[in-house]
């Protein structure tokens, strides 16, 4: 096992004002020493019978300028990192903030939108109705060919800038956006055809604004065009479009394509309820260079209510409509369906609430069942997990019920239902599909606040159901956790135990033990140890094999602040 001190970039912010009025120079970071030891019979060894680990970080800020560095060691991997591989500074002076070096600005969904780049901008916003925001540098940086590796790919440095500008306040505003982007081709010495990288040309106009009427109505409406070319050595040519009119920012060539994006909403709000209709138009094929992934090709009308009655114990949020793609129909089939979602909370008392959701519209998310947590070795096990599902259904109900009479003790029970109809997919590959995924957990809870002593028990179950095959995994977990020495030692003890069925024939069954503890000490201090033993027992022929396996841990860590 080897652990990595991982750090992508840097953030820190300097309010100028501050000189003189805070300490100068301030230090923080901590350093934590751990030991894993290993041990299993029946199968082939996971890690490594022992495992040692060190990682520290300190970071030094001079008024708010941070430079943080970071390391870490084991007997597998040795690692050090300073911040300068990616950088920021954000000063900001009264009502003028500037970001300068690795960052990102959004402007709008259909212009700039969270592109990380190279360079500087600067939002500017004065007391009154006026604000301005501004940005240049580079959103690409040249990558040459490398034959002897396929997965990079190269690319032209690509260079950018942006500027909006908003008058308005409130619901009654106007913004002014233009991006534009542009790749150097003499950037890079030759990229072949076939890898199918272009040199790029991009210019984003936008416009949007809301008004409000009557105190009660509230009209938005956002319309924006991009202009993209595709392959800058291509001809010259003439357009109608208006992006193809200002020739001193943006040269329009047989290779350019002009796309729209329109999105428009309409809201009544009344103290206790909302009533509202969206309309929302995409293009298809519609890009922008100042934004890392877009949806496109789609037509989305919708409508949407909430509702706070009983004084505000019952909430009622709900939205339907219509979407489709092909808009353009170039594609053989179109896709048509009706959307929609409700939510309901309902809080009858302050010991007892239930919520409801349903929804259908498509989103990504990353399956993830409790069952790993339960059954994980160590807080590191499955942290490069990705498993990414196009769900097209989802249902949840949720209900806690507290009672006790009296503060010293303090009982719960939880109860949580979530139904998934899912896709599999990895990037643009479908896995799966028809799948549908039912969990289920029940658990109740007894706190005796004097004696600093917590009790739980639980019951989960999971149901995966797939075409020609269903599999099914149930079982109990039940804990106990008690503070000392005026909770500076924590101690809890855990158990589970899990049956897996594949088309209702049992395949294996798991059990295992947890005892965690943690000391802290003077704040700064803290040791703790964990020691986790699994057994997996084969139920049939061809499963997963049976064993036995132990795993403990002993750790120590510092934190400090001057």
């Amino acid at each position: 096992m080897s652990v990595l001190s991982c750090l992508t970039g840097l953030l820190f912010g300097q309010n100028l004002a501050s000189i003189g009025k805070e300490k100068p120079l301030q230090v923080s970071g901590g350093l934590s020493l751990n030991q894993i030891f290993y041990s299993v019979n029946g199968i082939e060894s996971r890690r490594d019978p022992y495992t040692y680990y060190a990682s520290g970080n300190i970071n030094f800020s001079l008024y708010g300028w941070s430079v943080p560095l970071s390391f870490s060691v084991s007997n597998q991997n040795t690692s050090f990192q300073q911040p300068f591989n990616q950088y920021s500074l954000h000063p900001t002076y009264k009502w003028v903030t500037g970001h300068f070096g690795y960052t990102s600005m959004s402007f709008s969904p259909y212009t700039v939108n969270g592109h990380i780049f190279l360079g500087g901008g600067v939002d500017v916003a004065p007391e009154g109705k006026f604000k301005i925001s501004a940005l240049y540098g580079r959103f690409l940086k040249a990558v040459e060919p490398d034959t002897s590796n396929q997965n990079a790919m190269p690319s032209y440095k690509r260079m950018g800038y942006g500027f909006k500008a908003s008058y308005g306040e409130g619901g009654d505003f106007v913004d002014l956006i233009v991006f534009h982007a542009h790749d150097d081709i003499n950037s890079v010495s030759f990229i072949p055809d076939s890898l199918d990288v272009l040199p790029e040309e991009n210019l984003v106009m936008s416009i949007s604004a809301g008004k409000t009427v009557l105190k009660n109505f509230l009209l938005k409406a956002e319309l924006a065009g991009s202009a993209l070319s595709r392959d800058t050595r291509a001809e010259e040519a003439n357009h109608g479009s208006i992006l193809a009119k200002p020739k001193f920012i943006y040269i329009p060539r047989l290779s350019s394509s002009y796309y729209k994006a329109f999105k428009t909403s309409f809201n009544y709000q009344q103290s206790f309820y909302t009533l509202g209709v969206a309309y929302e138009r995409i293009d298809p094929l519609y890009r922008t260079l100042g934004s890392y992934y877009f949806n496109n090709d789609l037509e989305n009308i919708t409508a949407n209510a909430a509702v706070a009655i009983l004084k505000g114990k019952v909430n009622v949020a709900a939205s339907g409509g219509t979407q489709r793609d092909n808009l353009d129909r170039s594609k053989v089939s179109t896709m048509r369906r009706m959307v929609g979602s409700l939510n309901l909370a309902y809080a009858p008392t302050q010991k007892l609430n239930f919520s409801a959701s349903y929804s259908n519209f498509q989103t990504y998310t990353n399956i993830r069942s409790q069952f790993v947590d339960i059954n994980q070795l160590t807080p590191y096990d499955n942290l490069d997990t990705l498993n990414f599902t196009q769900i097209s259904q989802n249902a949840t109900l949720t209900t806690m019920y507290m009672f006790g009479g009296n503060e010293k003790k303090r009982q719960s029970v939880n109860l949580n239902l979530t139904f998934q109809d899912a896709a599999d997919k990895q990037g643009d590959v479908e896995q799966n599909s028809g799948v549908q995924f039912y969990s289920v957990n029940a658990a109740y809870a007894l706190n005796i606040v004097p004696q600093n002593l917590m009790l739980s028990v639980s019951f989960n179950a999971t149901l995966n159901e797939a075409p020609g095959n269903t599999s099914r995994t149930t079982g109990p977990t039940a804990s106990v956790s008690k503070s000392f020495f005026q909770k500076k030692l924590r101690a809890t003890l855990s158990s589970s135990y899990n049956n897996t069925y594949a088309n209702s024939v049992k395949v294996n069954s798991i059990i295992n033990g947890r005892l965690n503890t943690s000391v802290t000490l003077q704040k700064k201090h803290n040791i703790n140890f964990s020691l986790v033993a699994v057994n997996r027992s084969s139920n049939r022929e061809g499963s997963a094999q049976a064993f036995t396996e132990f795993t403990g841990t002993l750790g120590y860590s510092y934190s400090f602040n001057y």
